[in-house]
Protein backbone atom coordinates (compact mmCIF):
# COMPACT_ATOMS: atom_id res chain seq x y z
CA UNK A 1 0.00 0.00 0.00
CA UNK A 2 1.30 3.43 -0.94
CA UNK A 3 1.88 5.84 1.91
CA UNK A 4 -0.57 8.74 1.84
CA UNK A 5 0.96 12.14 1.14
CA UNK A 6 0.77 14.38 4.20
CA UNK A 7 -0.37 17.59 2.49
CA UNK A 8 -0.82 19.35 5.84
CA UNK A 9 2.82 18.77 6.79
CA UNK A 10 3.93 19.90 3.35
CA UNK A 11 1.81 23.05 3.66
CA UNK A 12 3.25 23.81 7.10
CA UNK A 13 6.79 23.23 5.85
CA UNK A 14 6.34 25.56 2.88
CA UNK A 15 4.48 28.15 4.97
CA UNK A 16 7.10 28.22 7.72
CA UNK A 17 9.93 28.36 5.19
CA UNK A 18 8.30 31.34 3.48
CA UNK A 19 7.63 33.17 6.75
CA UNK A 20 11.17 32.47 7.92
CA UNK A 21 12.53 33.86 4.65
CA UNK A 22 10.31 36.94 4.93
CA UNK A 23 10.67 37.72 8.64
CA UNK A 24 13.58 35.66 9.97
CA UNK A 25 11.30 33.75 12.36
CA UNK A 26 8.87 30.84 12.13
CA UNK A 27 5.73 32.58 13.40
CA UNK A 28 2.38 31.91 11.74
CA UNK A 29 0.27 33.90 14.22
CA UNK A 30 -1.49 37.24 13.76
CA UNK A 31 0.35 40.52 14.05
CA UNK A 32 -0.55 43.56 16.15
CA UNK A 33 -0.68 46.47 13.69
CA UNK A 34 -1.23 49.51 15.92
CA UNK A 35 0.85 52.34 14.45
CA UNK A 36 2.31 50.15 11.68
CA UNK A 37 1.73 50.34 7.95
CA UNK A 38 0.22 47.06 6.77
CA UNK A 39 3.01 45.78 4.53
CA UNK A 40 4.96 42.55 4.30
CA UNK A 41 8.04 44.44 5.44
CA UNK A 42 6.35 45.18 8.77
CA UNK A 43 5.06 41.66 9.42
CA UNK A 44 7.94 40.75 11.77
CA UNK A 45 7.43 43.96 13.78
CA UNK A 46 3.69 43.31 14.01
CA UNK A 47 4.18 39.72 15.17
CA UNK A 48 6.80 40.82 17.71
CA UNK A 49 4.37 43.46 18.99
CA UNK A 50 1.75 40.72 19.44
CA UNK A 51 4.17 38.60 21.46
CA UNK A 52 5.21 41.58 23.60
CA UNK A 53 1.58 42.30 24.44
CA UNK A 54 0.93 38.63 25.18
CA UNK A 55 3.90 38.43 27.55
CA UNK A 56 2.57 41.38 29.56
CA UNK A 57 -0.12 38.99 30.80
CA UNK A 58 2.44 36.63 32.32
CA UNK A 59 2.47 36.38 36.12
CA UNK A 60 5.57 37.76 37.81
CA UNK A 61 8.60 35.61 38.51
CA UNK A 62 10.19 32.64 36.81
CA UNK A 63 7.41 30.34 35.67
CA UNK A 64 6.82 26.73 34.75
CA UNK A 65 4.81 27.12 31.54
CA UNK A 66 2.80 24.61 29.53
CA UNK A 67 2.67 26.00 25.98
CA UNK A 68 -0.33 24.23 24.47
CA UNK A 69 -0.21 24.11 20.69
CA UNK A 70 3.22 25.73 20.61
CA UNK A 71 3.53 25.98 16.82
CA UNK A 72 7.15 25.89 15.66
CA UNK A 73 8.51 26.78 19.10
CA UNK A 74 9.18 30.50 18.54
CA UNK A 75 7.11 31.60 21.57
CA UNK A 76 8.72 28.92 23.72
CA UNK A 77 12.17 30.08 22.64
CA UNK A 78 11.41 33.62 23.79
CA UNK A 79 9.98 32.35 27.08
CA UNK A 80 13.11 30.30 27.70
CA UNK A 81 15.26 33.36 27.01
CA UNK A 82 13.35 35.14 29.79
CA UNK A 83 14.34 32.38 32.20
CA UNK A 84 11.10 30.38 32.28
CA UNK A 85 10.81 26.59 32.09
CA UNK A 86 8.66 25.46 29.16
CA UNK A 87 6.89 22.29 28.13
CA UNK A 88 5.35 22.34 24.64
CA UNK A 89 2.40 20.28 23.43
CA UNK A 90 2.12 19.81 19.64
CA UNK A 91 0.22 17.08 17.77
CA UNK A 92 2.31 17.26 14.57
CA UNK A 93 5.58 15.37 14.13
CA UNK A 94 6.79 18.12 11.81
CA UNK A 95 6.03 20.89 14.32
CA UNK A 96 7.55 18.85 17.14
CA UNK A 97 10.77 18.69 15.12
CA UNK A 98 10.72 22.46 14.60
CA UNK A 99 10.09 23.01 18.34
CA UNK A 100 13.11 20.91 19.23
CA UNK A 101 15.21 22.93 16.79
CA UNK A 102 13.95 26.38 17.81
CA UNK A 103 13.61 25.73 21.55
CA UNK A 104 16.06 22.92 22.38
CA UNK A 105 15.77 23.47 26.16
CA UNK A 106 12.00 22.93 26.13
CA UNK A 107 10.36 19.58 26.81
CA UNK A 108 8.27 18.64 23.77
CA UNK A 109 5.17 16.45 24.09
CA UNK A 110 4.24 15.18 20.63
CA UNK A 111 0.53 14.52 21.13
CA UNK A 112 -2.91 16.08 21.18
CA UNK A 113 -3.55 18.08 24.34
CA UNK A 114 -6.50 15.78 24.96
CA UNK A 115 -4.03 12.86 25.14
CA UNK A 116 -1.32 14.56 27.22
CA UNK A 117 -0.21 12.61 30.27
CA UNK A 118 2.30 14.13 32.68
CA UNK A 119 2.75 14.36 36.44
CA UNK A 120 4.12 17.89 36.19
CA UNK A 121 2.37 20.95 37.58
CA UNK A 122 2.65 24.40 36.00
CA UNK A 123 2.31 28.04 36.99
CA UNK A 124 0.78 28.88 33.63
CA UNK A 125 -1.11 27.10 30.87
CA UNK A 126 -0.83 29.10 27.65
CA UNK A 127 -3.15 28.84 24.64
CA UNK A 128 -1.80 31.19 21.95
CA UNK A 129 -3.99 30.67 18.87
CA UNK A 130 -4.46 27.01 19.77
CA UNK A 131 -7.59 27.24 21.93
CA UNK A 132 -9.91 27.14 18.93
CA UNK A 133 -8.74 23.65 17.97
CA UNK A 134 -9.70 22.02 21.29
CA UNK A 135 -13.23 21.64 22.71
CA UNK A 136 -13.71 24.37 25.34
CA UNK A 137 -14.59 22.06 28.23
CA UNK A 138 -11.58 19.82 27.54
CA UNK A 139 -9.17 22.72 27.02
CA UNK A 140 -10.07 24.52 30.23
CA UNK A 141 -10.86 21.46 32.33
CA UNK A 142 -7.61 19.72 31.52
CA UNK A 143 -5.57 22.92 31.87
CA UNK A 144 -6.90 23.36 35.44
CA UNK A 145 -5.68 19.86 36.29
CA UNK A 146 -2.12 20.83 35.37
CA UNK A 147 -2.06 24.09 37.34
CA UNK A 148 -0.12 24.29 40.56
CA UNK A 149 -1.58 26.31 43.42
CA UNK A 150 -1.98 29.92 42.33
CA UNK A 151 -1.55 29.01 38.66
CA UNK A 152 -3.28 30.82 35.80
CA UNK A 153 -4.50 30.21 32.25
CA UNK A 154 -3.98 32.58 29.32
CA UNK A 155 -6.13 32.26 26.21
CA UNK A 156 -5.23 34.47 23.23
CA UNK A 157 -7.32 33.52 20.24
CA UNK A 158 -10.05 34.24 17.75
CA UNK A 159 -13.72 33.47 18.47
CA UNK A 160 -16.82 33.65 16.31
CA UNK A 161 -18.66 36.76 17.45
CA UNK A 162 -22.34 37.23 18.29
CA UNK A 163 -22.75 38.83 14.85
CA UNK A 164 -21.22 35.88 13.00
CA UNK A 165 -22.95 34.97 9.75
CA UNK A 166 -21.68 32.21 7.45
CA UNK A 167 -20.44 33.59 4.14
CA UNK A 168 -23.02 33.25 1.41
CA UNK A 169 -20.42 31.98 -1.07
CA UNK A 170 -17.15 30.36 -0.07
CA UNK A 171 -15.53 30.37 3.33
CA UNK A 172 -15.87 32.90 6.13
CA UNK A 173 -12.57 34.35 7.28
CA UNK A 174 -11.45 33.73 10.85
CA UNK A 175 -12.71 30.96 13.07
CA UNK A 176 -12.74 29.60 16.57
CA UNK A 177 -15.41 28.70 19.09
CA UNK A 178 -18.55 30.79 19.15
CA UNK A 179 -18.12 33.38 21.90
CA UNK A 180 -21.59 32.63 23.27
CA UNK A 181 -20.77 28.93 23.62
CA UNK A 182 -17.47 29.78 25.33
CA UNK A 183 -19.21 32.02 27.86
CA UNK A 184 -21.87 29.43 28.64
CA UNK A 185 -19.26 26.74 29.30
CA UNK A 186 -17.03 29.10 31.30
CA UNK A 187 -19.97 29.93 33.58
CA UNK A 188 -20.21 26.25 34.52
CA UNK A 189 -16.53 25.93 35.43
CA UNK A 190 -14.76 26.96 38.61
CA UNK A 191 -12.78 29.66 36.81
CA UNK A 192 -12.66 33.42 37.27
CA UNK A 193 -11.84 35.87 34.49
CA UNK A 194 -8.97 38.00 35.79
CA UNK A 195 -8.78 40.15 32.66
CA UNK A 196 -10.09 40.21 29.10
CA UNK A 197 -9.11 42.54 26.25
CA UNK A 198 -10.62 42.77 22.77
CA UNK A 199 -7.82 43.31 20.22
CA UNK A 200 -9.86 42.50 17.09
CA UNK A 201 -9.20 45.81 15.33
CA UNK A 202 -5.46 45.55 16.03
CA UNK A 203 -5.02 42.07 14.52
CA UNK A 204 -7.58 42.30 11.69
CA UNK A 205 -5.16 43.95 9.19
CA UNK A 206 -3.28 40.62 9.12
CA UNK A 207 -6.16 39.35 6.99
CA UNK A 208 -5.68 42.09 4.39
CA UNK A 209 -1.95 41.33 4.19
CA UNK A 210 -2.62 37.61 3.76
CA UNK A 211 -5.16 38.31 1.00
CA UNK A 212 -2.70 40.58 -0.81
CA UNK A 213 -0.15 37.76 -0.79
CA UNK A 214 -2.62 35.32 -2.37
CA UNK A 215 -3.62 37.95 -4.93
CA UNK A 216 0.04 38.23 -5.96
CA UNK A 217 0.09 34.46 -6.50
CA UNK A 218 -3.18 34.73 -8.39
CA UNK A 219 -1.75 37.43 -10.65
CA UNK A 220 1.17 35.15 -11.51
CA UNK A 221 -1.13 32.22 -12.28
CA UNK A 222 -3.35 34.43 -14.47
CA UNK A 223 -0.36 35.76 -16.42
CA UNK A 224 0.89 32.23 -17.08
CA UNK A 225 -2.58 31.08 -18.13
CA UNK A 226 -2.94 34.04 -20.52
CA UNK A 227 0.45 33.30 -22.10
CA UNK A 228 -0.44 29.62 -22.53
CA UNK A 229 -3.76 30.56 -24.15
CA UNK A 230 -1.84 32.48 -26.83
CA UNK A 231 1.02 30.14 -27.62
CA UNK A 232 0.51 26.76 -25.90
CA UNK A 233 -3.21 26.05 -26.18
CA UNK A 234 -2.87 22.25 -26.04
CA UNK A 235 -0.68 22.46 -22.94
CA UNK A 236 -3.21 24.81 -21.35
CA UNK A 237 -6.07 22.43 -22.20
CA UNK A 238 -4.27 19.49 -20.57
CA UNK A 239 -3.48 21.55 -17.45
CA UNK A 240 -7.09 22.69 -17.09
CA UNK A 241 -8.24 19.10 -17.66
CA UNK A 242 -5.87 17.80 -14.99
CA UNK A 243 -7.04 20.42 -12.47
CA UNK A 244 -10.69 19.59 -13.21
CA UNK A 245 -9.93 15.91 -12.61
CA UNK A 246 -8.09 16.48 -9.33
CA UNK A 247 -10.35 19.18 -7.86
CA UNK A 248 -14.12 19.43 -7.54
CA UNK A 249 -15.97 22.40 -9.04
CA UNK A 250 -16.50 23.80 -5.54
CA UNK A 251 -12.79 23.55 -4.68
CA UNK A 252 -11.84 25.20 -7.96
CA UNK A 253 -14.25 28.02 -7.22
CA UNK A 254 -12.84 28.45 -3.72
CA UNK A 255 -9.27 28.46 -5.07
CA UNK A 256 -10.13 31.10 -7.67
CA UNK A 257 -11.84 33.16 -4.98
CA UNK A 258 -8.76 32.91 -2.77
CA UNK A 259 -6.31 33.85 -5.51
CA UNK A 260 -8.20 36.43 -7.54
CA UNK A 261 -10.85 38.06 -5.37
CA UNK A 262 -10.89 40.11 -2.17
CA UNK A 263 -13.60 38.43 -0.11
CA UNK A 264 -11.31 37.86 2.86
CA UNK A 265 -10.79 41.31 4.36
CA UNK A 266 -10.12 42.91 7.74
CA UNK A 267 -13.64 44.37 7.61
CA UNK A 268 -15.20 40.96 6.99
CA UNK A 269 -13.05 39.46 9.75
CA UNK A 270 -14.12 42.12 12.26
CA UNK A 271 -17.79 41.66 11.37
CA UNK A 272 -17.72 37.94 12.16
CA UNK A 273 -15.01 37.45 14.76
CA UNK A 274 -13.74 38.72 18.07
CA UNK A 275 -10.10 38.30 19.06
CA UNK A 276 -9.55 38.20 22.82
CA UNK A 277 -6.61 38.06 25.19
CA UNK A 278 -8.00 36.42 28.35
CA UNK A 279 -6.47 35.60 31.71
CA UNK A 280 -8.26 33.02 33.90
CA UNK A 281 -7.61 31.48 37.30
CA UNK A 282 -9.36 28.85 39.41
CA UNK A 283 -12.02 30.39 41.62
Amino acid sequence: MREKIDTRAIGLDVGLSFINWLTGAENLHYGLWDGLEVTAGNLRRAQDAYTTKLFKLLPKGKLRILDIGGGAGETARKLLELGHQVDIVVPSAFLAERCRANAPKAVVHECMFEDLQTDKKFDLCLFSESFQYIPVEIALGKAVQYLDEGGEIIVSDCFRSETFKPHEIGSTVGGGHHIGDYRLILAKLALTTVSQEDITSSVAPSIDLEQEFFNVLGHGVTRIDTALAKSKRKTRWFLHRAIATLMSKRKRYRLNQRLNEKTRTAEHFSANNIYLMIKLKPS
